[in-house]
């Protein structure tokens, strides 16, 4: 080979590899980017509370006596467990009781009286009935006979009168035993007691009109709780009485417990500087005592509208507003336009545009993310 023609390939190479050097330094670095392999599973359609709901007991008494008066008896102390018709809080009724008692014993004098009264009418009238058996056959005179059936008369009228007398007293004896129960608190439901205002032989007074005072004794059925919390109103048109939920709570960070719907509020609740919203209860199922739920935890709500399972899905952060994902394919992404169908926050139904198996972008927001560009995985990015 001549000398002129090696300086010719010598200067193609160098102009090559010139040209090599600046492409290289000029091309786009390609773009990184999380991945997820495309699957198949469950997809549910749910709707959420807007702010936090919070854990209600079923059953939640503030009782307060009906009268005022003087804390004779509390045999209770807070976080006691109570059955039904069990007493909570007695005021003095020592009064009330003798006057009881008197009523009970006049009863008994009443009726002894009666007895008496009724035995005496029963003697006359048999004598009547004689008498007027020989009135008939002419052995006693008529004014005999009239005086008798007179009397006989007049001793059932006093027999009647001494029963009559009884009812009037057992009557006095029913008022004073409810002027005694209003002066007892019993236990309306099985529960535990949670709050507990006064102390032993402290005076409590019954609430004026129109002036709330604190409850003498706080009771809450600790056997049965529902969430309650707010759904906007575009969201609770769906729901229905009796759909499956999941209830969440930060006292029990990721445990889900199983709820459902069990009512919705007949109006929505228009506060100032807030969304509308409808309050939704959602029961709890199959609570066991080791749950240890406690009335006023904060909890969310998530209701179940609808479940597909066994379809093509994606973590919905990967589809764009355009219903648009990218797949990363021979190292560059394709945008892919799909139809979707069933979403939550988690995960989106795939009903065209994706086979399983596939890799499709998360971080979709990532700077230079467009349709042809070239890509790796974050953690393969030089």
């Amino acid at each position: 080979m001549s000398r002129l023609s090696l300086k010719w390939a010598f200067a193609v190479v160098a102009v090559v590899a010139l040209v090599l050097l600046v492409w290289r330094g000029t091309r786009p670095d390609p773009v990184g980017v999380t991945l997820q392999t495309v699957t198949r599973g469950t997809v549910e359609r749910t709707v959420a509370n807007t702010r936090a709901g919070t854990v209600k007991a079923c059953r939640r008494a503030k009782l307060s006596p009906s009268i005022g008066g003087q804390i004779a008896a509390l045999p209770i102390k807070k976080g006691d467990q109570v059955k039904a018709g069990q007493l909570l809080l007695e005021l003095w009724n020592v009064d009330l009781k003798a006057q009881a008692l008197l009523a009970e014993r006049e009863v008994e004098a009443a009726k002894s009286r009666a007895h008496a009264a009724c035995l005496k009418a029963e003697v006359a009238q048999r004598s009547a009935q004689r008498l007027v058996q020989l009135r008939q056959k002419d052995v006693v005179t008529e004014d005999r006979t009239e005086n008798a059936v007179a009397e006989a008369t007049a001793l059932g009228a006093e027999c009647q009168a001494r029963r009559t007398e009884i009812g009037v007293i057992e009557a006095k004896v029913a008022v004073s035993r409810a002027n005694i129960a209003r002066t007892q608190l019993l236990a309306p439901f099985d529960g535990v007691i949670a709050e507990i205002t006064g102390e032993l032989f402290e005076f409590v007074t019954p609430s004026p009109i129109g002036i709330p005072t604190p409850p003498a004794v706080d009771i809450i059925d600790n056997a049965c709780f529902y969430v309650a919390a707010p759904i906007d109103e575009v969201d609770a048109a769906g729901i229905r009485v009796d759909m499956p939920a999941r209830i969440t709570m930060d006292a029990f960070r990721d445990y889900h417990f199983q709820g459902r719907v069990r009512r919705i509020a007949d109006y929505v609740l228009d506060l100032e500087k807030q969304a509308r919203t409808v309050e939704v209860e959602v029961a709890f199922e199959n609570i066991t005592d080791k749950d240890a739920l406690l009335a006023g935890y904060s909890a969310d709500i998530e209701v179940i509208l609808d479940t597909r399972a066994g379809v093509v899905r994606v973590p919905t952060e990967a589809i764009t507003e355009g219903r648009t994902v990218y797949v990363l394919e021979d190292g560059r992404l394709t945008a892919r336009t799909v139809k979707a169908g069933l979403s939550n926050w988690q995960w989106t139904e795939v009903i065209e545009g994706l086979a399983a198996e596939e890799q499709v972008v998360l971080n979709v927001d990532a700077p230079g993310l467009r349709d042809g560009v070239r890509a790796v995985r974050l953690e393969e990015t030089p």
